[in-house]
């Protein structure tokens, strides 16, 4: 919203609001997740992984648009609009069902929709490394 806000105004700053707006998102993420863990509805462990999860996303992302040039906020029709999304319904969902069953034994509903998001997060990053080796290999071969 901001971003388009400064186009619509004709007052970008697009170093400094692609530095402010993710660094604001890393702090509103380290504080999302520090709640959840000492709300009791998250396990620390759950919270710690998806932390560390969406940092090396973030630091891959960050590599990415230095090296390469280019900025993916989406990955596999994935954007942060969707996993805000996810999260409201979580919330819901927390309300009518705290527990979940699975193969025989209870979770959190936070643990177990925080251990799906730490799987997808992580082969994110995992994929996009991959393709961006071989992209800087091919644009810096040696003679």
């Amino acid at each position: 919203m901001d971003g388009t806000l400064a186009r619509v105004r004709n007052r970008q700053r697009p170093r400094y609001g692609f530095y402010v707006d993710h660094v604001v998102d890393a702090f509103g993420t380290l504080f999302l997740l520090s709640g959840l863990a000492l709300s009791g509805y998250m396990s620390k462990a759950v919270a710690g992984g998806l932390l560390i999860a969406y940092f090396m996303l973030s630091i891959e992302v960050y590599l990415a648009t230095y090296t390469i040039g280019t900025f993916s906020l989406s990955f596999w029709k994935f954007s942060p609009t969707e996993l805000r999304i996810l999260l409201a319904a979580g919330n819901v969902a927390l309300f009518y069902c705290p527990m979940v069953q699975l193969a025989g034994s209870t979770y959190r509903l936070y643990d177990v929709g925080g251990a799906a998001g730490v799987t997808g997060i992580l082969l994110m990053p995992i994929s996009a490394v991959v393709r961006h080796t071989v992209q800087l290999y091919r644009a810096e071969r040696l003679p």
